[in-house]
């Protein structure tokens, strides 16, 4: 008979600590003790305030309501994100959410669009993207999940602040049973035969025994390298910015339903527009530009006033060689760290606790368990940073930083994904990869990485009738857009901001 886990210990709160609280509440009423620790003397990182489609999954699971999730955290709509600058100064893309147009007789919509925009008989390939449509035009409605209704073929994210989600999350969690211990961690107690871990001790002799211990304690890492010494895979020489300076400015004008993501001369610039106020950052390689240049070019392009002074952070990408090891799994910056550009970092503490979750241990902590884990984890972050790469790689901008990653050479797995689609188009996607087909279609056609050619089975199709259809696809997401309210009024109307209350801290 096995021995089911009784005590699971979370060390570290902010996103990524009260995400897996609230989940493994759900383990509450099986047996399963879930207890919280953190100390509100130590700081949080707290610049993960934007979301892909998959967080709409999450909170389904909790059983949250979106709107009243977003009222409580001052959240917006997003249905992408525009890159400006980042081909060449002066050039910009979106990349929306949701698919490209529609299918014909089999072939892929971007195969048929590619040869007609060869003919001149297609317009940008945005024009068929209607979150794109809606993002540009500033409107927003909900899905619908009849898939006969053009509002199916929208798909949408969140920026929020992310920490009242975090006091979102966690007043949800000691709800249902989970037990918040406040405190500063002094010492971790290992078993000595096998090296796991047994406690946690905190200041005042206190001790907090388990035996799954989440690790949530940000890039210290605690359990899963101070302690256990895991070891750390370094990405700086693909991905070289390793600091960041942010700051929130208030809200100038509309809010608008997408992130926007600038090119600088030393890394790239996020803007993030919330109910209440706008994230900004600066992503930099500190070789490049010093911390004051960097911050001074922060707020020399804000939208409106800078309502703090702007925080450092530093980090260099990468991720642990084992997130999950002995009876500690790592979550969130404790994991490893690949860069905001493409919002992933909340994302991956949901895909950590997910998995988590269907290879749940017991105390025998079988290594095909924890192995699997890691295999799995290694394979979505990986497909993840080749991802975050292909934005610096195919760049036509001027300064050394954007020569160097133009030139570098890039993963292998990153390689045969652009040969492969510069021949003629084609794209497949790997096991358990994040990114569909329609998201590496509009980064490597934003970063202008053109098909030379196309599927052959488009030049069986009468191009007559082929733009017909797209016309008739433009006119279609072009009236539904502008059947939508503006973003500003569906937030009032639906999950205008309850009044801000103080939060538990963040870190991703």
């Amino acid at each position: 008979m096995s021995a089911p886990i009784r005590e699971v210990v979370i060390v570290g709160g902010g996103t990524a600590g009260w995400m897996a609280a609230a989940a493994l509440s759900r383990l509450i009423p099986t047996g399963v003790s879930v207890t919280l620790v953190e100390s509100d003397a130590i700081g949080t990182v707290g610049v993960g305030e934007a979301t892909i489609p998959p967080i709409r999954t999450f909170n389904a699971m909790l059983g949250l309501d979106e709107n009243d999730f977003l009222a409580h955290t001052q959240g917006s709509m997003k249905l992408g994100i525009e890159f400006v600058d980042w081909v060449r100064p002066g050039h910009r893309y979106l990349h929306p959410f949701g698919e490209f147009g529609f299918d014909i007789e089999g072939v892929k919509f971007h195969q048929v669009w590619r040869r007609m925009r060869e003919a001149g008989r297609a317009g940008p390939i945005d024009e068929y993207n209607l979150c794109a449509v809606a993002a540009y035009a500033g409107r927003f409605a909900p899905p619908s999940p009849d898939p006969a209704s053009v509002h199916s073929r929208l798909a949408h994210a969140y920026h929020f602040d992310a920490g009242l989600y975090a006091g979102y999350l966690r007043g949800y969690a000691e709800v249902r049973g989970v037990r918040r211990i406040e405190g500063r961690i002094t010492r971790v107690e290992q078993r000595g035969e096998d090296g796991f871990i047994t406690a946690v001790l905190l200041e005042g002799d206190r001790r907090v025994e388990g035996e799954l211990f989440i690790d949530c304690s940000g890039f210290r890492g605690l359990l899963i390298e101070e302690t256990l010494q895991a070891g750390y895979e370094d990405w700086t020489h693909w991905l070289p910015c390793d600091s960041a300076v942010a700051v929130p400015s208030a809200s100038s004008g509309a809010i608008h339903p997408y992130t926007r993501s600038t090119a600088r001369e030393a890394g790239w610039q996020w803007r993030i527009p919330l109910q209440h106020r706008v994230g900004n950052g600066y992503v930099y390689a500190k070789s490049e530009i010093s911390d004051d240049e960097a911050a001074a070019t922060l707020l020399a392009s804000l939208d409106g006033p800078a309502l703090a002074e702007p925080r450092l952070l530093r980090f260099a990408a990468g991720q642990r060689k084992l997130v999950w090891d002995k009876n500690c799994v790592a979550l969130g910056l404790a994991s490893g760290f690949l860069e905001p550009l493409e919002s992933t970092s909340i994302h991956l503490v949901q895909a950590g606790i997910t998995k988590l979750l269907a290879l749940f241990p017991d105390r025998s902590f079988s290594p095909v368990e924890r192995n699997e884990y890691n295999r799995l984890t290694r394979i979505q972050v990986e497909a993840i940073r080749d991802f975050i790469i292909l934005h610096y790689h195919a760049n036509q901008r001027p300064g050394e930083l954007w020569r160097r990653v133009r030139e570098m050479t890039v993963p292998e797995t990153l390689q045969r994904k652009l040969d492969l689609f510069r021949g003629r188009g084609r794209l497949f996607r790997y096991e358990d990869e994040l990114f569909a087909d329609s998201s590496w279609i509009a980064v490597l056609l934003g970063q202008e990485v053109t098909p030379g050619g196309w599927d052959p089975l488009a030049d069986a199709l009468n191009m007559d009738a082929l733009a017909t259809s797209l016309d008739r696809v433009r006119t279609l997401f072009a009236r539904a857009t502008q059947a939508m309210p503006r973003h500003e009024e569906y937030i009032a109307r639906n999950c205008a901001a309850q009044p801000v209350r103080a939060a538990a801290g963040v870190s991703r």
